[in-house]
C-alpha cells in the first residue's frame, strides 16, 4: 500500500492493517517511489495475482493530485493498481475527515467494521482471490 505520509501508515496501522505501507513522502521523487515499489513487490500480488500496489492518498486537493500523477504514472508503465479503498473512504468519509490520517480518531467506529469485513473474507470461499491487498 503507498500512502502519502509517515502519520497515514501509523493511522492504517492503528486501524490493524497489516502487510507493507510504502510512504511517498521520503524525500524522493515520485517515480523513485514507484520504480522502487516496483522493484520490491513485482506487478502482480503474490497473494492473488492482481494489483500489487494499493495507492491511498488523502481525499483533499493535494491527495488528488498525487493520485492522478501516480495514476498516469503507473498507467505508463503498464503496471495495475488498485485505488478503490481510496474511493470507498472518499465517499464514506468525507464530511469526518478528509485525509487518511484522520482514521486514527474514528478507530473505535472503525475498527468493528475492519474486523467485520476481515472476518467475511476468511469465512468466503474464495477469500484468497478476492483479497486486494498486498
Amino acid at each position: 500500500m503507498l500512502v502519502e505520509g509517515r502519520r497515514d501508515r501509523m493511522a492504517l496501522e492503528q486501524l490493524g492493517f497489516t502487510g507493507p505501507i510504502e510512504v511517498l513522502n521520503r524525500g524522493w521523487p515520485v517515480d523513485d517511489v514507484l520504480v522502487h515499489m516496483l522493484e520490491t513487490y513485482g506487478r502482480k500480488s503474490t497473494v492473488d495475482s492482481g494489483p500489487s500496489i494499493v495507492v491511498l492518498m488523502d481525499w483533499d486537493r493535494t491527495g488528488g493530485r498525487l493520485q492522478n500523477t501516480i495514476r498516469r504514472n503507473l498507467e505508463s508503465l503498464d503496471v495495475r493498481f488498485d485505488e478503490r479503498l481510496r474511493s470507498t473512504l472518499m465517499r464514506c468519509l468525507k464530511p469526518e475527515t478528509r485525509v487518511v490520517e484522520g482514521l486514527s480518531g474514528l478507530i473505535e467506529a472503525l475498527g468493528p467494521l475492519v474486523d467485520m469485513y476481515d472476518d467475511a473474507l476468511v469465512n468466503h470461499p474464495r477469500a484468497e482471490k478476492e483479497t486486494h491487498l498486498p
